[in-house]
């Protein structure tokens, strides 16, 4: 391992793309500090550890976004806009037909995407902005609440998001890996000391020797596992054979060779469960911006049963139907999106036009049949991996109250985003003969 960094490093190209990445993401960690003008970050604490404590509808986000939006910070949006931008202009391709033109119209029709990608990200970051100003001045969190500083507030936090937008694609062009990947990836792990130093103080410090070995050496094997996990979940697919047919074009014949279709046994990646948790979480997120928590109300209750903070709690047990509500949902999101970004009938048509066909299943609308039939299979088995990989950091939150911001999601997008930048690196030096990470 490290006789292959050193070697990266004896690379120009690699070497300065390496560091320029980092000193992009000291860049990110810088931003997160600087202070938003015209908040009271007094108040804004006292206010966020009240709603923390009765649910986790921002931990979720503050942790994507590396605790700035804890500290109020001029990255407080970070690229949460950026990503649900994305997501969406990806589904609108589905649904609107110049888009999925656009698509298909490879690297031209890549570069008007990622611009349309830019305006809806810089247009939703102004609605979050304003409704955050305005949410925070009813509270007493704005320093003064008036036309001005409401348009201040909006203007820094959309142009923070627009800058961290700006960052990851220059990581993406002149640094390694995918640019927006890597900053959510550093704003997660960031939090991950803090996280340690809470379970540390909660389950091993001040108690008998045996009870912190014993302690200890379960909060790493369930990390182990939870980590062991992800990766399998994350590597894991279905190889489907397709052989093609032998064509005789003048004295040459070409084709007859075997190569084969991968499915990923985690087709939806960490999208279902960012879908799920923001439908999820969306009441809690509108109820608190108003400060209409619902009390002990019915819908108080409910709003409770939403959040994942108060799932497994013995306690108050009702509380967990939340969980089965969002199994339910990540499950529907894993077809859902596959439904959409996977097409086998196209996949047939394609194989049939290049005289392909897989061993035993007929061309043509059979082949396509086949391939719905396993990829139905495979969904559900990535679903149900996907909920076991969510679900154990928020059992032993809920259980234990082991209070911890990462989870599952952040763990998939950790391993996701190290693997794909480790074989991006690999790749280029496999192209001057030095031996890969992943070899």
């Amino acid at each position: 391992m490290f006789e292959t960094v050193r070697n990266a490093f004896k690379i120009k190209e690699i070497r300065n793309g390496i560091i320029f990445t980092f000193l992009m993401l000291i860049v990110v960690r810088l931003g997160c500090q600087l202070p938003v003008p015209g908040i009271n970050r007094d108040f804004f604490a006292e206010w966020f550890s009240q709603i923390t404590g009765d649910s986790d509808s921002f931990s979720f986000f503050n942790a994507f976004t590396g605790g700035s939006f804890e500290n109020m910070s001029l990255f407080a949006l970070n690229i949460t806009p950026y990503i649900t931008s994305s997501i969406i202009i990806q589904l609108l391709t589905i649904a609107i037909p110049a888009l999925e033109e656009m698509q298909k119209e490879g690297e031209e029709g890549r570069k008007k995407l990622v611009s349309i990608t830019r305006y809806v990200t810089i247009g939703l970051a102004l609605i979050e902005s304003l409704a955050m100003a305005i949410g925070f001045g009813r509270q007493g969190i704005l320093e003064k609440y008036d036309a001005l500083n409401v348009i201040l507030v909006i203007c820094t936090l959309t142009a923070g998001s627009a800058f961290l937008m700006w960052i990851g694609e220059q990581i993406t062009e002149y640094g390694v890996g995918n640019g927006i990947s890597i900053v959510l990836t550093i704003n997660i792990v960031s939090r991950i000391p803090d996280d340690m130093t809470s379970l540390y103080t909660m389950f091993v410090a001040g108690r008998p020797v045996a009870y912190m070995i014993l302690n200890a050496v379960i909060i790493l094997a369930i990390i182990l596992v939870t980590i062991v996990l992800t990766i399998l979940l994350n590597d894991a697919e279905r190889r489907i054979p397709v052989q093609y047919a032998k064509k005789m074009q003048g004295r040459k014949q070409y084709g007859g060779n075997s190569t084969y279709i991968p499915l990923k046994v985690n087709t939806g990646n960490v999208i279902p469960i960012i879908f799920a948790s923001s439908i999820m979480q969306f009441p809690v997120v509108i109820a608190q911006l108003f400060g209409k928590t619902g009390g002990t109300s019915v819908w108080g209750h409910i709003l409770r049963a939403l959040s994942s903070s108060n799932w497994f709690n013995v306690a108050t047990p009702w509380y967990s139907l939340g969980a089965l509500v969002y199994i339910l949902l990540v499950i529907f999101f894993a077809y859902f999106y596959t439904s959409i970004t996977f097409n086998p009938l196209e996949i047939a048509d394609n194989m049939k036009k290049q005289g392909g066909f897989i061993p035993g299943i007929r061309p043509g609308k059979p082949t396509s049949d086949y391939l719905t039939k396993i990829l139905n299979y495979i969904i559900f088995i990535g679903a149900v991996g996907l909920v076991i990989v969510a679900m154990i950091p928020i059992f032993f939150n809920g259980a234990f109250n082991a209070n911890v911001t990462f989870g599952g999601t952040s763990l998939i997008i950790i391993v996701g985003v190290i693997l794909e930048t480790l074989k991006q690196i690999e790749s280029k030096m496999v192209v001057r003969n030095y031996k890969g990470f992943l070899s």
